[in-house]
């Protein structure tokens, strides 16, 4: 089967892109279940109810997110009530949603879903690494586990890349909207890659209008940042998986550029 994992989504380009390719890419690569990072979907901050409906209709089935779900209020009370939506599992105490969930494709197939945030560089969280040891046992019913580990260091995806597997299907990186080119199939016989990239404007800085970010670098003040709207792209892994072993057998790169 065959798993479409689209780059984090920035604001209304990326929701653009997302509404012009999607239904074509799950047509051309024959697509079982599509699974997308939202957590920026909303003004480039975040996810609203809205911006999740949206999103949905356009034929995603499931969307991970990382740092910034907490970012519009709206969406706190939605995260527990929609279980296709995910956060980050290893957030300690209680907070609103879900980090992981199961997933069954039009064919059967279940398929597990976990979402990690990582520790380098960003917030002081629960172990990712222990985090998903004990998914990856609560979930053993699921035919095959996909991972999407929004995390700053490279380092630490890789590592945890190298750590589950052979134990699950995929390890994708979110988070520094840059695609990287070092997908590969791990010996044991998992995808990973790094970082997908991001599905929004290529015309600035991570998706974000270029002049504001460079008054920053350049002064060290606050500033607002605002989601830049020209050259959306839509950046993506199409991940083939076999249903017997739970290995994946395919893990290609997607960037196309919207007009």
């Amino acid at each position: 089967m065959k798993i479409l994992f689209i780059g984090d989504i920035v604001g209304k380009p990326g929701r653009f892109a997302l509404r012009e390719r999607l239904g074509r890419l799950i047509d051309r690569h024959a697509i079982d279940l599509t699974i997308a990072n939202c957590e920026n979907a909303a003004a480039g901050f975040g996810l609203t109810v809205d911006v999740a409906e949206e999103l949905f209709g356009y034929g995603v089935d499931v969307m991970t997110s990382g740092n910034h779900i907490w970012d519009k209020r709206d969406i706190l009370d939605f995260l527990d009530a929609e279980s296709r939506i995910l956060r980050p599992a290893n957030y300690p105490g209680e907070v609103p949603g879900r980090g992981a969930g199961s997933f069954k494709t039009n064919t059967g197939i279940s398929v597990g879903v976990i979402n990690l945030e990582g520790r380098v560089f960003m917030n002081d969280l629960d172990c990712p690494f222990q985090t998903v040891d004990r998914l990856i046992e609560e979930m053993a019913e699921n035919d095959f586990l996909f991972v999407d580990m929004h995390a700053e260091a490279t380092s630490e995806k890789m590592a945890l890349g190298w750590y589950l597997d052979g134990r699950v299907a995929a390890v994708v990186g979110t988070h520094t909207h840059v695609q990287t080119a070092d997908e590969r199939i791990l010996p044991g016989g998992t995808a990973f890659i790094s970082d997908v990239g991001m599905t929004g404007s290529r015309d600035g800085v991570i998706g974000m209008r270029r002049e504001p970010i460079i008054e920053k670098f350049l002064t060290q003040r606050p500033i607002r940042f605002e989601v830049a709207k020209k050259e959306p792209v839509l950046c993506a892994v199409v991940i083939d998986v076999d249903e017997t072993t739970g290995a994946a057998r395919q893990i290609e790169r997607v960037m196309e550029l919207v007009d």
